[in-house]
């Protein structure tokens, strides 16, 4: 692995790299990239660059789609910085529940008041706030860190509900059994203290929490660590103003919620923690060795995931195509053309773009199959 930088990576884990993997600090002599923030959409990849790794679980800053037919396969990370989003959820949790912000505000303006002890006991009672045992807590979306916070939840002692409607089995026997699973979204919020979305930003969900939900919301404290287009945003204020959301808490400053009434606004710290970049960047340098070793596709946001194996032969020919009939006959066409024996063989594709690994005795034919219709890039391993 020759990998370029984009961002500053937890030198923790680039320092555990072991020769002949390196740092480069040429892109063009590079095979990899790992990234963090920085945005990708205006830059041109080299015919060298093989694979993306994003040290983080988002991709947006990322043209992964422009990526899969340049045959750049782009990973991520998910569930490496879960357990630090989930710490700052439960955290906004309570600070949503009690308004120690408020009050360590009003201690800081008041700090010159040399009798500020017993001028803060007539004071707090406007900072008084509820406990959060026995409570109701909704958490839409039970992925990686929705998972993690409706169990916190329920050892805090609350009521969780939990609705998604693509929980993986993985995370269904993970979940904890006194979480009421629902089926319904609308189920979940309705009686619910508080809410706290955990989904991917996607079309289908941008803005899925809005005025048709808040109609069910009832001094409801909302928490949002995912994505700030989750939420439509016309239809919050509606609702802060309406006392349905009592408190929003996010993660996602801009400049119309920092100045929306009752809301508690972070600077996206939700994975802003030592050991979250540390496991972040461990991951993804993996994924990136796992690919450029052994063809091996784990977490890509752009390609089907393929786990090959140890290589079974003297070459290993990893084809990235679209996923079109009739092409794998072609592939192995060639390939048998020469006699050469095809010792084992694996496909699997996504949408409009797949991946094929074959381990071949003999002659691998690449330059025939790059030449192939709807084939993207081909190596040899």
């Amino acid at each position: 692995m020759k990998a370029y930088c984009l961002n500053k990576i937890s030198p923790v884990a680039l320092k555990g790299l072991k020769a002949p993997d390196i740092i480069v600090d040429d892109i063009n002599a590079a095979d990899s990239i790992l990234v963090r923030s920085q945005a990708m959409h205006e830059m041109t990849l080299g015919d060298n660059i093989l694979a993306v790794a994003r040290a983080g679980a988002g991709v947006n800053n990322i043209p992964f789609m422009d990526y899969a037919n340049k045959g750049v396969v782009v990973f991520n990370t998910p569930g490496a910085n879960a357990n630090a989003v989930k710490e700052l959820v439960l955290c906004g949790l309570f600070l949503g529940s009690r308004d120690v912000v408020g009050g360590s505000a009003w201690v800081n303006s008041n700090k010159d008041d040399v009798d500020i002890a017993k001028t803060a006991e007539k004071a707090k009672s406007q900072f008084a706030g509820h406990e959060i045992l026995g409570k109701t807590i909704a958490v839409i979306g039970l992925g990686a860190i929705g998972l993690m916070v409706a169990n916190a939840c329920v050892h805090l002692g609350m009521n969780v509900k939990g609705y998604d409607p693509y929980l993986t089995v993985n995370n269904a026997v993970k979940l904890s059994k006194s979480v009421q699973y629902v089926e319904k979204i609308e189920d979940a919020i309705q009686g619910a203290d508080y809410v706290t979305i955990h989904v991917p930003l996607l079309d289908s969900t941008k803005g899925m929490l809005n005025a048709k939900l808040f109609k069910d919301f009832n001094n409801t404290v909302l928490l949002n660590f995912a994505r700030d287009t989750l939420v439509n945003e016309d239809d919050l204020l509606e609702a802060l103003k309406e006392g349905k959301v009592r408190k929003y808490v996010t993660d996602f400053a801009n400049p119309r919620v920092v100045n929306m009434p009752n809301t508690l606004v972070i600077p996206h710290l939700g994975a802003s923690t030592e050991e979250a970049e540390d496991n972040c960047a461990f991951m993804a340098i993996d994924e990136l060795k796992q690919y450029l070793e052994n063809g091996s596709i784990t977490h890509s946001v752009n390609y089907p995931d393929v786990s090959c194996g140890p290589k079974e032969s003297e070459n290993r020919v990893c084809v990235l195509h679209k996923n079109i009939p009739g092409i794998i006959s072609k592939i192995t066409t060639l390939i048998s053309s020469s006699n050469s024996n095809i010792v084992n063989f694996i496909n699997k594709s996504r949408g409009e773009y797949a991946y094929s690994v074959f381990d071949v005795d003999g002659e691998t034919h690449v330059n025939e199959i790059a030449n192939l219709e709807s084939v993207i890039k081909v190596r040899v391993i």
